[in-house]
């Protein structure tokens, strides 16, 4: 394909009296082009300024072609000449073999001088310039032949480089031998025209190196692309160009419908009959309504047409009332299209809708025919219910009853709650029940309908429901129990007999897991109380030969503090009795232990101060200790009341009305030269009296630690005349001997308390020493315990305790006497508090 043939019209018409000049590029030209020898003009400043639309009006710009002639007249009428008709791909190729053929005979022909632009041949003699191109470019070496071969004059030092970095010969360069190996090579174009002019002109070697896919028609259309921007009408003045038409598919339309819509949906109402008056442009412009203001902004589909096509289109066709007609036809349409479209979409929305609904309906009706039959099933399982008609016996038994319950609640379990079903237990199970309890003793057989009343307790109990008395909301099971087994019970307790204490305790101790907790409390004390009290009434400890306890006892589990109104009467009339009561009776001690813990601790201390301590301290003072003739008969009787009575009250007994005495008899038996052996063995023997509690009393242990106290002063002092021989030594033996003991039980009691205080305190948590223990007291009991600032004895704290100063060593608690320390106990420290 020749460049004249691509770069403009082909050939020249001429015709007589007229003269045409062409504008193809002729070979001439580009030989001119690339001919560095050319003729060269000096640029004006106008053309430097203006380029090709500067004046052309000199003469020196005129071309060579036109000999100098005068320029024609183009504002006379133009004759167009065709341009003839472009030839196929193959006669093109034909052309460029045949002229590539005529060049290279021509190749060595002598260069003619260059002819005038209008008249230039077609093959032009290029040998002197294509010589020149050829050494420029080539350099004179032929491709593939004597490579390297001036190396042999020298020392080949470049081979030996190349051979040190790995170069292998006959191989590619580089690390993966993907270098080429011959260089570059040369092809000489047939022609004379540009590159590209004459087709592909990759050899051989540059496909194999650098294989890459041409394209003959993307290389052809960029070329036209590119051949468009040079010129000002691209098809020439006398073509046509080719209309342009824009299509749109319903659905483009749709979608394009949906965001105008979006876009202007708030317009629809009370904005779309509003007039807007436009006063942004050139002109004013009036719009009907805001959507067409908002849409003269809007970018459209097609670019505007150019000038050429707006002034070919006004000049031959230009029928603006029937464009508005067809414009206004196709909206019309177009709405006509989006409205259906809307409608269509209305319609598919509410089958949507309609279809949701059906199914819900469809739903609803299923479960309303589930319904029915379920309601079905519970009703054929009521009627299996004796009704009132039933005669007894022939009907359905309580057994069959529950199972009838128990399956209502296992498989209709939302009708059993919904309709309240448990409320035919009232006229279904009461009179079953009623009939099988009519016959019952609960004195004789009190495990009696236990199992069907426990039956009956899992079926119609409600768990979330507590009721405290009967009313109209209780409780089914509460309801069967308050109206037929509650008069079974009450007409057996008003027949019950007190001191037959054991069948109504075993009763109410069985049935008690079953019973509600206000029909156990209603039992307790309606029933049972009254007639406790009534029967304690009438008791007399002089007369009845039953023990009170016996019968009042049993009840302490079931009624614990509901016991309580009936202890006074029961002291009142126990100190009745012990009025004419001597010690020597040992009936009153039987009569009164077992109420030693019923009675709180301050009822029963005072009780026993009242009525029981000044008969033993009479008995003490009717007590004549004799060394010799000794009578322990009241001692033990007073003795014997250990346990009863308190330690603190026991020890001011026998301080007050025994030790008084007992020490004057000492006194005076050592002042009549006495038989020091023999007031051991009565020390000894007297002491052996008194348990260990009383032993660690400190009140107890200072008597006897005084009684040693005097025997050794009547050693020392040689009091009574004559003294045996040794006795000073046995007096003195048995005084070390006795406060070895009390020091050994002091160290024994100190490491059990405080092992006792260890192991209750890892086990529960509580006090871990001695005085964490006195504080946990003295909280319990009430008792102000801290510290005295600035207050020590023998390095040891001063506390106070109450009123009570005293100090910790080792465990044990000394209390401030009158002259020294003294220790003491916990519980005697906090009597002495109190």
């Amino acid at each position: 394909m020749s460049m004249s043939h691509l770069y403009g019209r082909r050939g020249e018409a001429e015709e007589e009296g007229v003269e045409i000049e062409s504008f193809e590029v002729t070979d001439w030209d580009l030989a001119n082009e690339f001919n560095p020898d050319r003729r060269r003009h000096k640029q004006t400043k106008e053309q430097a300024t203006y380029g090709i639309w500067a004046d052309r009006d000199s003469d020196e710009d005129e071309r060579p072609s036109f000999g100098g002639q005068r320029s024609k007249d183009y504002s006379a009428p133009v004759n167009f000449v065709s341009a003839g008709l472009r030839k196929t791909a193959s006669e093109e190729k034909q052309q460029l073999k045949e002229e590539g053929d005529s060049n290279d005979s021509d190749d060595d022909a002598p260069s003619a001088p260059s002819p005038p632009r209008s008249t230039a041949p077609k093959k032009l003699q290029m040998g002197n310039f294509q010589r020149n191109q050829s050494q420029r470019f080539a350099g004179g070496i032929q491709s593939g032949k004597g490579i390297g071969t001036w190396e042999k004059h020298t020392k080949g030092i470049g081979q030996k480089l190349l051979q040190k970095m790995g170069y292998q010969p006959g191989r590619g360069l580089g690390k993966n031998a993907q270098g080429i190996i011959n260089p570059i090579e040369a092809k000489l174009r047939k022609g004379k025209g540009a590159v590209g002019a004459y087709g592909n002109e990759r050899t051989q070697q540059s496909l194999q190196d650098f294989p890459v896919v041409d394209s003959e028609e993307e290389e052809e259309k960029e070329f036209q692309k590119e051949l468009g921007q040079w010129r000002k009408d691209p098809v020439g003045s006398g073509g046509k160009k080719k209309p342009k038409y824009s299509y749109r598919t319903v659905d483009e339309l749709k979608a394009k419908g949906k965001l105008v819509g979006r876009s202007t949906a708030a317009s629809a109402g009370e904005l779309a009959q509003v007039k807007v008056i436009d006063m942004t442009g050139r002109e004013q412009k009036v719009y009907y309504s805001y959507s067409q203001m908002s849409n003269k902004h809007s970018v459209p589909d097609e670019g505007p047409p150019s000038m050429s096509t707006r002034d070919q289109k006004g000049s031959g066709f230009a029928l603006p009332e029937l464009e508005h007609n067809l414009q206004l036809l196709i909206d019309l349409t177009e709405q006509d299209i989006l409205q259906s479209a809307r409608r269509l979409q209305h319609e598919k929305d509410v089958v949507v809708s309609l279809s949701h609904e059906s199914r819900a309906l469809q739903t609803r009706l299923d479960a309303e025919q589930d319904s029915i039959q379920r309601m079905e099933a519970v009703l054929a399982l009521v009627e299996r219910f004796p009704s009132g008609e039933t005669a007894p016996g022939e009907g359905t038994t309580l057994q069959e009853c529950a199972r009838i319950f128990e399956t209502l609640q296992t498989d209709y379990y939302e009708e059993y709650k919904t309709m309240g079903l448990s409320d035919l237990a009232v006229a279904v199970v009461h009179p079953l029940l009623k009939e099988k309890l009519c016959s019952w003793d609960p004195l004789k057989d009190s495990s009696y309908c236990l199992e069907d009343i426990g039956q009956w307790r899992a079926i119609l109990e409600t768990r979330g429901l507590h009721s405290s008395a009967p009313d109209s909301n209780m409780d089914p099971y509460h309801r069967l129990l308050w109206e037929v087994w509650i008069p079974v019970i009450r007409s057996s307790v008003s027949c019950w007999q007190p001191r037959m204490v054991g069948p109504m305790v075993d009763c109410v101790d069985m049935w008690a897991p079953l019973l509600p907790l206000w029909i156990l409390d209603n039992i307790l004390e309606q029933l049972i109380l009254p007639r406790l009290q009534r029967e304690v009434d009438n008791w007399n400890p002089l007369t009845d030969t039953v023990p009170i306890h016996s019968w009042i006892h049993p009840w302490l589990p079931l009624l614990q503090s509901r016991l309580e109104p009936l202890y006074p009467p029961i002291r009142s009339k126990l100190s009745n009795a012990l009025q004419r009561w001597h010690p020597s009776d040992t009936s009153a001690r039987l009569i009164l232990q077992p109420w030693k813990d019923v009675f709180t601790a301050g009822a029963w201390e005072a009780f026993m101060v009242k009525n029981i301590i000044p008969k033993l301290a009479l008995c003490l003072e009717e007590l004549v200790i004799n060394p010799h003739q000794q009578q322990m008969e009241p001692f033990h009787w007073v003795m014997d009341w250990e346990g009863m009575l308190s330690p603190s009250s026991l020890v001011s007994l026998l301080d007050k009305n025994f030790f008084t005495k007992w020490l004057q008899v000492l006194c005076s038996w050592l002042s009549n030269s006495p038989n020091y052996e023999e007031i051991t063995k009565w020390y000894l023997g007297w002491k052996s009296m008194f348990s260990d509690v009383l032993l660690a009393q400190p009140l107890i242990k200072e008597k006897f630690n005084e009684a040693l106290d005097i025997m050794n002063r009547a050693v020392s002092s040689g009091m009574g005349g004559y003294m045996q021989p040794g006795a000073r030594e046995n007096i003195a033996y048995l005084t070390q001997t006795e406060r070895r003991k009390d020091f050994q039980y002091e160290a024994m009691q100190e490491r059990r308390d405080a092992e006792s205080v260890a192991h209750r305190g890892i086990s529960t948590g509580g006090p871990t020493n001695f005085k964490d223990l006195i504080q946990t007291k003295a909280e319990e009991n009430n008792i102000v315990f801290m510290p005295i600032v600035a207050k020590r004895h023998e390095g040891k704290q001063l506390y106070t305790f109450g009123r009570i100063v005293i100090y910790i060593d080792r465990g044990v608690v000394f209390v401030q006497g009158e002259k020294t320390w003294v220790p003491t106990s916990l519980q005697s420290l906090i009597d002495m508090a109190k």
